[in-house]
């Protein structure tokens, strides 16, 4: 079974989305969350769908899913999720580096 592992980046953007929507509606929240999960299990299925992105880190690809972009490394057995951003977002390297370096 393809596996989807979060990095710990990509945790906090999922509770950042859950948490903007769900000031309008909880039930909104669940359910677009609930999407992004499925499109995840999708992508681990067929990792190298989507976009290669690899002027922002190497290796790294992007599916987008309605306002946001999902970014993630393909592997083998499935998919390593490295951030969920904005689309409107000025998304640049410094986004992938945990220390926050470009």
């Amino acid at each position: 079974m393809p596996v989807v592992v979060k990095r710990p980046l990509a945790f906090y953007d999922l509770a950042e989305i859950w948490s903007f929507i769900a000031d309008d509606s909880e039930a909104a929240a669940d359910r677009f969350l609930s999407e992004i999960e499925s499109k995840l299990v999708l992508l681990s299925t067929q990792p190298y769908m989507g976009r290669e992105r690899k002027e922002l880190m190497t290796g790294l690809r992007s599916f987008p899913l309605q306002r946001y972009i999902v970014f993630f490394l393909p592997h083998r057995d499935g998919i390593e999720v490295v951030r969920v951003l904005h689309s409107a977002r000025d998304i640049g390297p410094a986004d992938f580096d945990p220390e926050g370096n470009a």
